[in-house]
């Protein structure tokens, strides 16, 4: 599984991957891929890390598991594959770019043109078996994903951290607030969107200002 990781993150997270617990879970997602239909893609699975070069990284957004559903999944957050139906967490996402930066959203759910500028969309979870949503939890992805999220944290200065939802703020909890910018809201999925917890938050604009404010080019969210 591993060697689907890039040399950059590998030589980052060496200590990690170096520990008996990730191991054990590179047996357990090479069986479950072998055994069942799994997603995303298993060359897909680093995708974020892949994809946002950890000298590149301005900004950190951080989701729970990947689409469980065929055709979804394509290793980012919140992300689908071009041509499928946008999500409804994503949908609620667009529309608040849209109103906070007054411009109009993609007409596609693939966020990889968010990931090239900076943008990395981690799941706590990287994989999950086909139809069963939380199937790969608590096998190490989560410490593997606290491990990637505390070396962002102590090694970089400035980078924007985006918490959405009670799962998020707590997967954040420990980033050092004072070298980074910590954005907090509720979830953009329906139940959290349409209780007010998350329309409004203006994030994609504050987390420009920020950006420019510290020198670093903004995000084009709409490309």
């Amino acid at each position: 599984m591993i060697a689907a990781l890039n040399p950059e993150w590998t030589s980052i997270l060496k200590n990690e991957i170096d520990k008996p617990y990730f191991k054990d879970l590179s047996l357990f997602v090479d069986e479950q891929y072998s055994k069942h239909q799994c997603f995303p893609p298993k060359e897909r699975i680093f995708a974020a890390l892949n994809n946002c070069s950890f000298n590149d990284i301005k900004v950190v957004i951080i989701g729970q598991d990947p689409y469980h559903k065929p055709h979804l999944a394509n290793g980012l957050c919140f992300s689908v594959n071009s041509g499928m139906p946008i999500p409804a967490s994503l949908q609620n996402i667009y529309k608040e770019i849209q109103k906070d930066l007054t411009t109009t959203t993609p007409a596609h759910g693939n966020l990889m043109h968010w990931a090239k500028q900076g943008v990395l969309l981690l799941n706590a979870t990287l994989s999950v078996q086909v139809h069963k949503a939380g199937s790969h939890q608590k096998k190490g992805w989560e410490q593997f994903t606290d491990a990637i999220i505390n070396n962002i944290s102590t090694q970089k200065e400035g980078v924007v951290f985006m918490l959405w939802g009670g799962y998020a703020k707590k997967k954040g909890a420990k980033v050092d607030t004072s070298k980074h910018l910590v954005l907090e809201s509720g979830h953009p999925s329906p139940l959290s969107a349409n209780r007010g917890l998350w329309f409004g938050n203006k994030h994609f604009s504050q987390c420009n200002n920020y950006l420019i404010a510290n020198n670093k080019p903004k995000i084009e969210w709409t490309k």
